[in-house]
């Protein structure tokens, strides 16, 4: 008789996340442990928990789910989980930290349906942040040229070496933002433009895209009005606006609830799989070549 499949969802918040505990229970989990307020200091104990109260093939029915609104606390759960493993006995983790890898995976992927990614030229606008550089991480393996952009070049040049350190083969430069002639040579060639900011912040305007007649695709991931790239809605998916095509928050969002449930579901296939950006990219497209 198979073992009931179990999820343990560990969260750097005080409260666990509901909308990965719905994603969860809809992604076919029979069982779901929710832990909030984890760090380094007590997440090992619960991980050999997991580990050791099954055995054999049993082990892949016992998931680990890595949440919360800080990814990179959520990268340092996901080291301390991985260190608590001893051998062959372990089981599955993900770490989707305020969704940071479902959201960029779906954006590249949305990006990849109108361009040739390998021939892509792409200007990442709040690229030093964890969804940015995820962007930046996945075009990248795509054979894409990214410019990771701020208003603080040194950062964006940070953020850039960061991204690049275990990659080979691959353009990634930081770039300044800072005022109209620092966007206008930043968007110089680009055919895309992702806005990967915090919520609510407008990037770019109407004015610095018009002068870029290069770009052909708007990615928007900011749900919350006003919207990081001006004039792109929330709900476009696909949509033309003055002959380029856009993609909001929304928009992107179909695809990334079908990559966060199909991953989850990957979980439960064995014991020994970790699920971090590449990864999940992967599950995602995975799922549109099977339509």
């Amino acid at each position: 008789m198979s073992r009931p499949r179990i999820l343990i969802q560990f969260d750097s918040d005080p409260q666990p996340s509901t909308f990965d505990a719905v994603v969860a229970v809809d992604a076919g989990v029979e069982q779901l442990f929710r832990h909030g307020s984890i760090n380094e200091d007590n997440i090992t104990g619960l991980v050999h928990g997991a580990m050791f109260t099954r055995g054999g093939d049993d082990l892949k029915s016992t998931a680990l789910f890595i949440g919360g609104t800080n990814v990179s606390e959520g990268e340092a759960l996901l080291s301390a989980v991985q260190k608590a493993f001893f051998g062959p006995v372990r089981v599955s983790v993900m770490l989707d930290s305020n969704g940071c890898n479902t959201t960029a995976a779906a954006a590249v992927l949305s990006a990849g349906k109108h361009l040739d990614l390998s021939s892509t030229t792409a200007l990442i606008l709040g690229g030093t942040g964890p969804v940015g550089r995820r962007v930046a991480r996945l075009l990248a393996r795509q054979g894409a040229a990214v410019r990771i952009g701020s208003r603080s070049p040194e950062r964006a040049a940070e953020a850039a070496a960061e991204v690049a350190v275990d990659l080979n083969d691959v353009h990634i430069e930081g770039v300044s933002t800072a005022g109209d002639e620092a966007m206008t040579a930043a968007l110089a060639d680009c055919q895309a433009i992702f806005a990967c900011g915090a919520a609510g912040v407008q990037l770019i305007d109407q004015n610095a895209i018009q002068r870029a007649s290069a770009i052909k695709l708007l990615v928007d991931l900011n749900a919350v009005p006003p919207a990081g790239i001006e004039g792109v809605e929330a709900t476009d998916k696909g949509a033309e606006r003055d002959g380029r095509v856009a993609y909001g928050a929304l928009g992107v969002g179909g695809l990334k609830m079908k990559i966060h449930r199909a991953a989850i579901e990957r979980l439960f296939q064995t014991n020994d799989q970790v699920l971090d950006a590449d990864q999940i990219y992967a599950i995602g497209e995975a799922l549109l070549a099977n339509g």
